[in-house]
């Protein structure tokens, strides 16, 4: 089989698996609820910028740390947001197993 058809039938797989498509209902129905949608917006993008901020090896801003923990904790008040974050984790696991296992098929030429 050509690793085009493959990677196709990979990429099919994963819309169809329930990790794939529980997160896909769970953040439309968050979608719904335009508050709920902002914060979520706004905890997203301080994750984002604490994570290049340490992948960079630079120092954590302190103040953005504890905005994102403050709004992260006042998010999973909601049970709904609980359960986005939760599936949101499950489905970024499996992408995460997916691609550990094609590095690992050609790691011998990687190093």
């Amino acid at each position: 089989m050509d690793v085009y058809d493959t990677a196709n039938k990979l990429a099919h797989e994963l819309k169809n698996s329930k990790e794939y498509l529980d997160f896909k209902k769970a953040k439309e129905e968050l979608d719904q609820n335009l508050n709920l949608k902002d914060k979520i917006s706004q905890f997203e993008k301080l994750r984002y910028e604490i994570q290049v901020f340490s992948l960079k090896g630079e120092k954590q801003d302190k103040e953005k740390v504890e905005n994102m923990q403050k709004l992260y904790l006042d998010l999973i008040k909601e049970e709904k947001v609980k359960n986005y974050f939760d599936l949101e984790l499950k489905f970024n696991v499996l992408l995460a197993d997916v691609n550990k296992i094609i590095g690992e098929s050609v790691q011998d030429v990687l190093k």
